[in-house]
């Protein structure tokens, strides 16, 4: 099986997110919630799809800031549902709205998302998956593993030889400081 480290490089839409986000550490929250949300929505579909609907998806929610998203109302859900250039599943944009809504509280318990995550830092996938799904919506194994591999919390982004692996170990990703 081909891994994304044979397959990115060179592509126009993979390449650039291969090269300078997957695997890096994530510490912003407007980041790492635009990276949850990319996540589900990719569930059953390819990341190419994702990453062609990226600038899409950060308008229709208003840039990924999680207030603006925790408040969206009916007319928002529907705007969304109508709105060809993202993915239109109710379950996944209802999904988005609540975990915004998660982030705002984790912000209250521990000062931001990445706080939260830091908090339970180190933990294996099958106790990750556990608590994302106790504390989040449309989140299963699939979306929480890349979801934090993507952000530098687990190790397996990048082969050992591919040379952006080195780059992200310069950066110092939780998985590696651990």
């Amino acid at each position: 099986m081909a891994h994304y480290c044979d397959l990115a490089p060179g592509h126009p839409w993979h390449g650039p997110y291969h090269e300078n986000e997957y695997g890096f550490p994530v510490g912003d929250e407007t980041a790492l919630f635009e990276r949850l949300v990319l996540e589900i929505n990719q569930a059953g579909l390819s990341w190419l799809t994702v990453l062609k609907k990226r600038d899409t998806f950060r308008h229709a929610f208003d840039n990924f800031d999680v207030d603006r998203v925790a408040a969206f109302g009916d007319a928002d859900r529907e705007r969304l549902l109508g709105d060809a250039g993202i993915i239109r599943n109710r379950l996944k944009v209802e999904a988005v709205i609540h975990n915004a809504g998660v982030i705002q509280t984790l912000r209250e318990e521990h000062g931001s998302f990445a706080g939260w995550l830091d908090h339970h830092h180190p933990l294996p996938l099958a106790d990750w998956v556990k608590l994302f799904r106790r504390t989040f919506r449309f989140t299963g194994p699939e979306i929480v593993g890349e979801f934090l591999m993507s952000t530098g919390y687990l190790p397996g982004a990048h082969r050992d030889d591919c040379p952006i692996h080195q780059r992200i170990l310069a950066a110092g990703p939780a998985w590696y400081n651990t």
